[in-house]
């Protein structure tokens, strides 16, 4: 599809250019189809085919053809959102299917999110925005019940759509009120849901005491199985009553031997075993107020933790009804005052003792803040702590109930052999982490998660990608990685459920991310899941208090209790000066800058052995020696003296300390010269880590930038100045617009009315009209900040001569271009290098300047260093004259080198009312063919909006909104890739992931090989993986052994109707689509 002519979508005549200054390609002839056979995912509204709101010619977004960009088309398609990176943001809800092998997890807002194998991810959000607080999976038939804090019950289904499966809410149900009975929404409000076997009727417990029975999947009231608290008290003899009401249902458990008996217990202590067909109370059990029960896997014995910290074990069976005392009663952490034990969980092991885990029950007064899951096999018992609090809360939707959600929530991951569970695993979710514990090794150690690790486990403060990693540095990185884990499991992930449909990633990508307590954590970006591979430490090179704490992480012998820390969420600095600003590395040399809050700057390489040596210091005093400034804020960090060892992995060399210490707002690396440029909000340095010397400080403080010298935490104290400032340009903009109003004079009024009247012609469009934008005080705070730092090879001096240079943008709208000697690389230990200012640029909106790049002869960006000389891409044209981009917050513009003179711009701020916030340069191939690609300019603005631009002509292609505009945060931590996706933070702990191309697009395509027919409400049917139906042994392990389940060569099909209507009619549909295989097919 090469340069045509010029086409109107909407009326298909042929048009002048239009959609503010943009052109659009479309050939005479070209379909929709044609354009999508070719462009994959681009779709163009116009043409009937769905496109995003924003379409240019919609007023923004979509994408459009550029006929003057490098003799072919510029497609710029936007995709949305793709995928979400991390762990859950406030996670309040968790379940797990042994069938399928999938585990489910509901947040406070709404959303449901199920995980398998990795890249095996569905998500689902409620319509109603509320709390999650129970989730349950239907085992092995694709349905999940999910209970909200407002009282309602939702049902999920896992269907198919295009071979990929997909999670959608099907029904919705509410208790209503007992009719005639008076009774308040609260009393029939939800605690407890037990989906029974086979899968087709839930038990709901309630605070009134009531337990109701809703059939399942059609959440039909069974209104003839309604158990009433009065039917149980009136077969309670006087003397276990507790009150006048048992209080509401705590627990309910089904007998693993006998489904149609319920053990039923009550938050006052009453536990009752219910048979379901005699409706008759089998044994009472009275114990202190009552938290969690849990069955022992014969069902001879029952296992109660109770209010008071401690637990009873308690015998089913014998002649008598009543059971008057329990057979053990332990309180595990007395005889102090304890904390209740909110879950208990009780497993059988074919190896000797039973296992038995619950949550809480530590001393209230010692350790009452302690978040901890105590695992007891015999004599060994551990008790893990947590540093994330486990999933608890008040419900905020009824005010002054007070109901509580789980407090911890944890399931094992077991397999049935010779009558025994065999607990292989433990899964834990707490409010920030999911952890894995595995059973099955000694030490019982943790196992690595490749998904949903706590991206946020130190706040993050600074994001970096790197695209196309070489395959010998991504192997160096994992194995430093290994190295740094070895007390993990070795054990294979449990939760492996499903098939990821998603194809190979054609490239490594790695997202780096710095934190407040100064790591650098690596991350694989490749593909759908995000999995640590490396951390880099950099507390270790100051003098901090950092050491303190690991003594405190190691219990010792004489511990009581035997604490053990797990997970690696820990939200506390030591010292805020470690955290990391700004990060830089060298893909094909393996060296890395990392910048912090106190003026530090370490460069590092990547080393594969352990070594100890002595970190060498420079100091650039970025000031100058100016005088009437003083620095306020923070004292810099004090590096450690003498030798430091360091494990395999990136080690310091050189550690460069700004003076003042303030915090680092640029860095670029250029490893072919061997240098690092930095900037704070004083100026900028140029530092050789060759020969280990500084070649440049500039200082950029105007004489009114006290701010800048009071340091983060004094800004306070300008509160009025900036003030007064903003009113001054109030008052000077309403001035200045009353002139240019009282200029018309009455005669030239009449005339513009005149014209105005006048009926211009169809085809004459008018100009957009443009914000008219106050020029920036000199004197404004903060102008000297460095924004940005940039090296290129290109012409500075003159139009014949190129050579290495360095660019520099500041708040106030500077830049400022050094030309530099760099020495050969036989010369580098002979001569120093020199930097020599060229050019000083005023830009006269005064605009901070975000980013800088240099355009070669052809309009393209340069390529990084070794690059060309790896023939990793292609030469610059140095023959045709290079173009400079300078990006500032209110507009684009480009100008010519060496003249430095205005070529074309763009004025964002004018036409669209925004400012920038991020910048980048990115390549977007063509889905046909991946030879063609065009480079194009993306931006992200301070309303969430994403505009893409063609370089050097700067003519807009498409505007999508990306983020909420109060969503600043997640503006401010957006990073842009160099193939067109990129990342930003919807959550502390979440990373949104979108797509600007239709060919690199990262999304799950996973399959749970789940199938059923249109209308699953009346026919659904199961082919079991073994030749028992699942809910035989509804605790069959995802962990099964290597051997596997036989497969079974025979189905069982279980067909519930609603009506003989509807079932006439699903069989007839079933008839016309051939039988299709519907249910849930599990191999």
């Amino acid at each position: 599809m090469g340069t045509g002519t010029q086409i109107c979508p909407q009326t298909e005549d042929v048009a002048e250019p239009f959609c503010k200054g943009a052109s659009c390609c479309l050939l005479p002839g070209d379909t929709a189809e044609q354009l999508l056979a070719h462009w994959g995912s681009v779709t163009l509204e116009c043409f009937g085919v769905a496109a995003p709101e924003s379409a240019p010619w919609c007023k923004g977004g979509g994408l459009l053809c550029d006929s003057g960009f490098g003799g072919g088309s510029a497609l710029t398609p936007l995709s949305p959102q793709t995928v979400e990176h991390g762990f859950p943001s406030q996670p309040s809800a968790l379940a797990y299917d042994p069938w399928l092998r999938v585990m489910a997890i509901g947040t406070k807002a709404g959303a449901v999110k199920l995980y398998g194998a990795p890249g095996v991810e569905l998500t689902g959000l409620h319509k109603e925005t509320a709390t999650v607080t129970q989730l349950h999976f239907l085992t092995g038939q694709g349905w999940l019940l999910s209970l909200l804090d407002d009282n309602s019950l939702h049902l999920w289904e896992i269907y198919q759509k295009e071979g990929c499966s997909h999670l959608e809410e099907t029904r919705s149900f509410g208790l209503p009120a007992r009719p005639g009975s008076g009774a308040a929404p609260l009393i029939t409000r939800v605690t407890v849901i037990l989906p029974m076997a086979p899968g087709t009727v839930a038990c709901l417990g309630t605070e009134g005491g009531a337990v109701y029975f809703l059939a399942l999947p059609s959440l039909v009231l069974l209104e003839d199985k309604t158990l009433l608290q009065d039917e149980i008290l009136q077969s309670v003899p006087d003397d276990y009553r507790c009150g006048k009401a048992l209080g509401p249902v705590e627990c309910i458990q089904e007998h693993p031997q006998d489904a149609g008996r319920l053990l039923i217990g009550y938050s006052r202590g009453l536990v009752v075993l219910w048979d379901q067909s005699t409706r008759t109370v089998q044994h009472l059990f009275l114990g202190n107020q009552l938290e969690s029960l849990a069955w022992e896997h014969s069902g001879k014995n029952i296992a109660s933790s109770h209010s008071d910290g401690g637990y009873m074990v308690w015998a089913v069976g014998g002649s008598g009804q009543r059971t008057q005392q329990p057979i053990t009663a332990t309180v595990p952490y007395g005889p102090f005052p304890c904390k209740a034990i909110s879950k208990i969980l009780w497993r059988t092991c074919e190896s000797g003792n039973p296992f038995i885990i619950f949550s809480g029950g530590m001393p209230r007064a010692s350790y009452g803040d302690r978040h901890c899951v105590s695992v007891l096999q015999g004599q060994r018992l551990a008790t893990l702590d947590f540093t994330s609090r486990t999933s608890c809360g008040t419900n905020p939707a009824v005010p002054g109930l007070g109901f509580p959600l789980p407090s911890s929530l944890f399931y094992f991951l077991f397999f049935i052999q010779q009558g025994f569970e065999n607990p292989r695993a433990l899964v834990v979710l707490v409010e920030e982490e999911l952890v894995v514990i595995d059973l099955q090794t000694p030490g019982w150690p943790t196992i690595p998660a490749p998904y949903l690790a706590p991206l946020h486990s130190s706040a993050i403060t600074c994001s970096y990608h790197i695209s196309n990693v070489p395959l010998k540095l991504w192997e160096r990185i994992v194995s430093a990685g290994e190295q740094q884990s070895p007390r993990l499991s070795s054990a294979a992930w449990p939760i492996n459920g499903g098939k990821n449909l998603a194809q190979e990633p054609t490239q490594r990508g790695l997202l780096l991310t710095g934190h407040e307590d100064g790591t650098v954590r690596f991350w694989d970006a490749s593909g759908v899941s995000l999995k640590p591979l490396y951390k880099l430490g950099t507390a270790n090179i100051f003098q901090t208090d950092c050491e303190h704490n690991d003594s405190l992480n190691q219990a010792g012998e004489e511990e009581w209790p035997p604490f053990r820390k797990v997970g690696c969420f820990d939200p506390y600095s030591d010292d805020p000066r470690l955290g990391i600003q700004k990060i830089a590395l060298c893909k094909y040399t393996a060296k890395m800058v990392v910048a912090g809050t106190a003026g530090q700057v370490l460069v590092m390489e990547l080393n594969d052995d352990k070594s100890e040596h002595t970190v060498s210091v420079a100091t650039v005093d970025l000031l100058q020696d100016r005088e009437g400034f003083t620095w306020k804020g923070h004292d810099r960090l004090a590096p450690r003296n003498g030798p430091i060892t360091f494990t395999p992995g990136f080690q310091p060399s050189v550690l460069v300390q700004c003076v003042p210490p303030a915090a680092v707002t640029a860095i670029t690396l250029h490893s072919e010269w061997n240098l690092v440029a930095f900037g704070t909000s004083h100026g900028f340095g140029l530092f050789d880590y060759h020969r280990r010397n500084p070649v440049l400080a500039r200082c950029t403080l105007h004489p009114n930038d006290s701010l800048a010298m009071e340091g983060p935490l004094s800004r306070v104290k300008s509160l009025k100045k900036s003030l007064r400032q903003s009113f001054r340009r109030i008052r000077k903009s309403r001035v200045s617009g009353k002139k240019r109003l009282n200029a018309g004079s009455p005669s030239s009024k009449e005339a513009n009315a005149q014209l105005a009247e006048q009926a211009g012609p169809p085809e004459v469009e008018m100009t957009p009209v443009q914000r008219r934008i106050e020029p920036r005080s000199a004197d404004d705070s903060l102008s000297g900040v460095v924004r940005c730092l940039y090296f290129a090879d290109t012409f500075l001096r003159d139009a014949t001569h190129h050579g290495p240079t360095m660019w520099a943008g500041t708040n106030s709208g500077s830049v400022f271009a050094y030309a530099l000697e760099v020495p050969s690389q036989e010369k580098f230990s002979e001569r120093a290098v020199e930097a020599v200012l060229g050019k000083e640029i005023q830009l006269m909106h005064r605009a901070p300047v975000v980013a800088i790049a240099v355009l070669d002869g052809r309009g393209n960006p340069l390529p990084e260093p070794y690059e060309v000389s790896r023939d990793l891409a292609k030469a610059p044209d140095m023959q045709g004259s290079h173009s400079m981009l300078i990006s500032s917050e209110e507009q684009f513009k480009v100008f010519t080198l060496p003249k430095v003179s205005a070529k074309t711009k763009f004025k964002l701020t004018a036409h669209e009312g925004c400012r920038v916030r991020k910048v980048a340069l990115v390549s977007l191939a063509s889905t046909g063919t991946e030879e063609r690609v065009e480079n194009c300019l993306a931006c992200l603005t301070n309303l969430g909006d994403i505009h893409i631009f063609t370089v050097p002509a700067l003519r807009p292609q498409v505007h999508y909104s990306c983020i909420r505009k109060e969503d600043i945060s997640g503006i401010a931590s957006c990073v842009f890739t160099k193939h067109g996706q990129g990342f930003y933070l919807i959550s502390p702990s979440e990373f949104e992931r979108f797509s600007l191309s239709a060919r690199n697009v990262t999304e799950p395509l996973c399959c749970l090989e789940v199938s059923r027919l249109q209308d699953t409400s009346c026919l659904r049917w199961v082919r079991p993986r073994a030749p028992h139906p699942p809910w035989k042994h509804p605790v069959v392990s995802i962990l099964a052994s290597s051997k596997g389940a036989q497969e079974s060569p025979g189905c069982i099909w279980f067909i519930s109707p609603r009506s003989s209507e509807e079932v006439e009619r699903n069989m007839r549909n079933a008839s016309e689509d051939e039988m299709r295989p519907a249910g849930i097919l599990i191999k």
